[in-house]
């Protein structure tokens, strides 16, 4: 009887102990586990559904489904509280922006939050194409943001070229073609940027060559700040995949360390 009962006992140890064990390795695997940051793309639901079907914001978030340790939030000015209720966008890591026919329909209310979340608490802010007349990114750099050489959708060509290619947006990047576009000419109004990571030569249809700065970056208040110029609606440019590790690369960096 008695070696019953020690042989019970110490079964009964061999389990518990087993179990502490098992319950301190679970708790050591969930504290390992980092949560995950989060980017919202964003778009005003403009596009011709003919090149972007489900607009340029799901197109830009397939091309992140790679991205590691991220979780991927579409949004869309026509969204209830035009897409960034309060606690979204208080959980956001990073916008990505892409506006084009209704800049002015954002709310000064929603532009003065996505200020705040950038300059006061380093949330990242990525603007691409239109997006440079977008309200937040105009506020964000205190200038009217237009390029003002002029605007011109007619098909050019654009050569991107990596100028700085140390910098995380250009890691595993060469210089790409982008087949058509719409031409923004320089001079921009906006700051002086840190950093040109891309530059840009259109080859017009006429063979005429032009150049225009395509990858610029800032850091305003404790936030960082991309514009990317390519991304013009009337060309599938968002499914490019040279566009797209862009993208992948602009999220980790806008977000900071």
């Amino acid at each position: 009887m008695t070696n019953e009962i020690s042989r019970r006992s110490l079964l009964g140890a061999g389990i518990a102990l087993a179990s502490g064990a098992a319950a301190a390795a679970t708790v050591s695997s969930a504290a390992d586990i980092k949560p995950k940051k989060k980017v919202i793309v964003w778009s005003e639901g403009t596009a011709p559904k003919s090149v972007y079907p489900r607009d340029i914001n799901f197109a830009i978030a397939e091309g992140l489904e790679s991205l590691h340790g991220w979780d991927v939030v579409t949004a869309s000015l026509n969204d209830p509280d035009q897409g960034l209720p309060a606690d979204l966008l208080n959980s956001a890591n990073v916008i990505v922006w892409w506006g084009h026919m209704r800049h002015d329909d954002v709310k000064t209310e929603l532009v003065n939050r996505i200020v705040h979340r950038v300059k006061e608490e380093g949330m990242g802010f990525i603007g691409t194409h239109s997006a440079h007349w977008s309200r937040p990114f105009k506020a964000l750099m205190g200038t009217p943001c237009g390029w003002t050489g002029g605007y011109v959708e007619d098909g050019s060509k654009l050569d991107v070229a990596v100028k700085a290619a140390k910098h995380p947006i250009a890691h595993g990047l060469k210089d790409f073609v982008v087949p058509h576009t719409e031409r923004y000419t320089e001079p921009f109004e906006a700051p002086e940027p840190e950093l040109v990571i891309f530059d840009g030569l259109y080859t017009h249809p006429d063979g005429k060559l032009e150049k225009s700065r395509q990858g610029l970056v800032w850091t305003v208040g404790k936030g960082r700040v991309f514009y990317f110029q390519p991304g013009h609606e009337s060309y599938p440019i968002y499914f490019q995949e040279e566009i797209r590790q862009v993208f992948r690369n602009a999220i980790p960096w806008a977000a900071g360390k």
